[in-house]
């Protein structure tokens, strides 16, 4: 099978219901950047992996994590394809929660903003972050049901949180906002 069907060359694509529709659209807009997140979160992926990482072994355990988020940020992408199906579950937030906890129980209290800024790692954090952000957005204009919106903020607070537990792990100091 040719990866190239030639029937998206006039600026047209299907949805998983066969509805071709504008590539301008909001729904593919919605999804495109749900999928940018998702690649970004393979580069964030691949940062914690890397044998030099100061992760030690919470490397694998949020290698793990991440690559479920991807799971489902695949699945939230068959949702807003119209896909049928039942992709995001509030079983699934409460997932992020639980691990949101855990790593809030460990990372010093926050007392200012923090500027987006840190090691590589740290750093793949805030950009997917914002890109959650920006998919979350997307998703708002379309009417998203509340469980697809809800694990789009889960994944955002994650990733911030994340930032957080490597800069701590990795003994970094936090950068605070100053005005």
């Amino acid at each position: 099978m040719a990866i190239y069907t030639k029937t998206g060359d006039k600026g047209e694509t299907s949805l998983a219901n066969g509805q071709r529709i504008s590539k301008a659209d909001a729904r593919i807009e919605a999804y495109g950047t749900v999928d940018e997140l998702n690649s970004w979160i393979g580069a964030l992926r691949a940062e914690v992996r890397k044998p030099t990482s100061d992760l030690s072994l919470k490397g694998k355990e949020i290698d793990e994590q991440l690559q479920w988020m991807q799971n489902k940020l695949f699945n939230l992408g068959a949702a807003l394809s119209l896909a049928p199906g039942e992709w995001v579950t509030a079983a699934d937030v409460r997932q992020i929660e639980q691990w949101i906890d855990a790593m809030q129980a460990v990372v010093p209290k926050q007392h200012a903003f923090l500027l987006p800024a840190g090691n590589e790692t740290v750093c793949r954090c805030h950009i997917c972050r914002t890109i959650c952000r920006r998919a979350e957005r997307r998703m708002i204009a379309l009417g998203s049901p509340d469980e697809a919106m809800q694990l789009m903020n889960r994944i955002s607070d994650y990733l911030f949180v994340l930032a957080r537990y490597v800069n701590f792990v990795c003994k970094e100091e936090e950068e605070a906002w100053k005005q």
